[in-house]
């Protein structure tokens, strides 16, 4: 086991700590540790302190930028900025390796040409999703179903009036198999919309952005 993942993890224990990280991580941008302070309700030292810390962890990313976008004499100190760090960090006791076992189906998939196999049972597992979102509800939103994929890891946030997702749960595997990753998640969300009776209204698109998920929501009335 990596101490080193156990520690990060440790970290996040500490309520204004972890306040902090999920303000960060869910702003899609760097974020200035006045901006996070004033945002989580504690003082700046304290917040440059955390924040530090999650940074020394590899849980956070650090750069320096001048947010004025002055530059020479009399343009001040370039400010510290924090984003979410591009490793990924998991813990499993014992030891497991699902991410290794992922990317060998990955691989057994395309050597067998069996990636509509996948969709398929991608597209059955959204349905059965969006299914049990309208047994709870009489008339399902965009917005439950933005809090389901929230639950399932995507991060979704509206954006020019379409639901994109911040992370991709599969981001490892997607590297590695890009095509077939995205197109499992599209089934994926797909039977959700179809399951939850919001596909007459919805469609799923595919729009790769940074490290983010290749698929979005939008309307099918704002389609030209």
């Amino acid at each position: 086991m990596d101490g080193a993942q156990i520690e990060a993890m440790g970290l996040l224990q500490d309520p204004a700590r972890r306040s902090l990280y999920e303000y960060v991580v869910t702003q899609g941008r760097e974020v200035g540790r006045n901006e996070a302070a004033q945002a989580v309700g504690v003082q700046r030292t304290l917040a440059a302190f955390h924040l530090d810390r999650l940074a020394e962890v590899g849980l956070l990313e650090v750069e320096f930028r001048r947010l004025t976008g002055r530059s020479g004499p009399g343009a001040g100190r370039p400010a510290k900025l924090y984003r979410r760090a591009s490793t990924e960090h998991a813990i499993s006791l014992p030891p497991r390796d699902y991410v290794r076992a992922a990317q060998l189906f990955g691989e057994a998939i395309e050597r067998a040409g069996a990636d509509q196999s996948l969709y398929a049972a991608a597209r059955d597992d959204g349905l059965a999703a969006g299914r049990e979102l309208a047994q709870s509800s009489e008339s399902v939103s965009l917005e439950q179903v933005g809090d389901m994929l929230r639950e399932r890891g995507y991060e979704p946030y509206d954006a020019d009036g379409h639901v994109r997702m911040r992370n991709c749960p599969f981001h490892s595997v997607a590297r590695q198999f890009p095509s077939l990753t995205c197109g499992m998640n599209v089934a994926l969300l797909e039977g959700v919309l179809q399951g939850s009776g919001l596909s007459d209204q919805y469609r799923v698109r595919t729009d790769p952005q940074g490290d983010g998920c290749c698929a979005t929501i939008g309307s099918i009335s704002n389609e030209s």
